[in-house]
């Protein structure tokens, strides 16, 4: 295939760029600055700006663009960048996608488990209604943003990606090097549950939903095992051979981070990946210890 792929320098983009050219595919990238090459395009989201005509051809497209949701506290500009990062370029992309003579056969636009909110230790599915917090508001408009795409007659799928384990980056990267050094704990009451998901199953199910024509709409592309905090904290300290005795108190968390932290490290969300089960797919690691064993084993000295 000929794919196209926005936020292709990113943690799962790069991964998704790496495994698809590895499997023969043809990728463009899509970059703010002047294209280098014939595999890049040109855009600028925030003016609402990009090449069709470069698009002309292309397969499909994975759209993953966005601001980091982690890089600092929540101001209102922040969010306002973080709103605007995601809806604006998914806006102008599925609006481009739409005015093609040979439009794209599936557009696969990122979205996120942050959807659904706040939901203790109620199991979600995708059938289950947003939530109505800051990220699930941004979530759902993310989604609406492409639905262009879709009114089109392209296939739109939006996977609503959990926590990602990755020792080069997310969660799991910044939290190794405290782990390592025995300063690993709990975070706030512990209970909270996490979605998650090993990078290699994130860029194997990418490219299933990318060829398999009975995926339409919202997926969980979550493993099917979601942990609490202490859970996790449990497994990557023995992974690690380390103790995990230092907590992290909530009102710590909420005094330096705000809102983020409240939205992202003490929200609970227990998501089930019932469609991409159902549609075929077989997680490569969907046990959270085997999961952790096989990212950070490349890491160890």
């Amino acid at each position: 295939m000929k794919v196209a792929v926005t936020g292709a320098s990113g943690l799962i983009g790069s991964a998704l760029v790496r495994f698809l050219t590895s499997g023969g595919h043809e990728v463009r990238r899509l970059v703010r600055r002047g294209p280098r090459g014939a595999d890049e395009i040109r855009w600028d989201p925030g003016r609402g700006e990009i090449d069709a005509d470069a698009l002309e051809g292309v397969d499909a497209v994975v759209h993953l663009s966005g601001e980091n949701l982690a890089s600092g506290r929540w101001t209102e500009a922040r969010k306002a960048r973080i709103r605007g990062s995601r809806i604006d370029s998914t806006r102008t992309l599925a609006r481009a996608l739409a005015s093609l003579k040979h439009r794209p056969k599936v557009l696969v636009s990122a979205s996120a488990v942050g959807y659904y909110g706040d939901c203790g230790e109620e199991w979600v599915t995708e059938s289950s209604p947003a939530g109505d917090d800051f990220l699930a508001r941004v979530s759902a408009d993310w989604e609406t943003a492409a639905s262009p795409a879709a009114e089109a007659g392209i296939r739109l799928v939006h996977p609503r990606t959990g926590v990602v384990l990755s020792p080069v980056g997310g969660a799991l990267g910044k939290l190794l090097l405290p782990f390592r050094l025995g300063l690993g704990g709990i975070v706030g009451p512990g209970t909270q549950y996490m979605s998650w998901v090993a990078i290699d199953d994130v860029v194997t199910a990418l490219h299933h939903v990318l060829v398999e024509e009975r995926v339409i709409g919202p997926f969980n592309l979550v493993a099917p095992a979601p942990v609490t905090n202490r859970e996790f904290t449990k497994a990557l300290g023995q992974v690690l051979r380390r103790p995990t005795l230092v907590p992290v108190p909530a009102f710590a968390l909420k005094l330096v981070l705000g809102e983020m932290a409240e939205a992202t490290l003490l929200a609970s969300t227990r998501a089930r990946p019932d469609r991409l089960v159902s549609s075929g797919y077989r997680f490569r690691y969907p046990g959270l210890e085997g999961a952790l064993r096989h990212v950070i084993a490349g890491t160890e000295s």
